[in-house]
């Protein structure tokens, strides 16, 4: 398996952070929730798509 890729001290922080924040929630909270934020992946996902295009210049003319 590869090595997972080091996270910063501030984003260590951030995902403890973030993790109490989850504790708090409602299960129903939680799940609103984890669709909001697959759906906010698959825009950026888009997004990283569309610069890589651009940038690329694979777009059509």
């Amino acid at each position: 398996m590869s090595q997972p890729m080091q996270l910063s001290l501030e984003q260590q922080f951030n995902i403890r952070s973030f993790e109490t924040q989850v504790q708090k929630m409602s299960r129903e909270q939680a799940q609103d929730f984890l669709v909001k934020l697959y759906e906010q992946m698959i825009m950026r996902e888009n997004m990283y798509k569309e610069f890589l295009k651009h940038e690329w210049g694979l777009e059509p003319s």
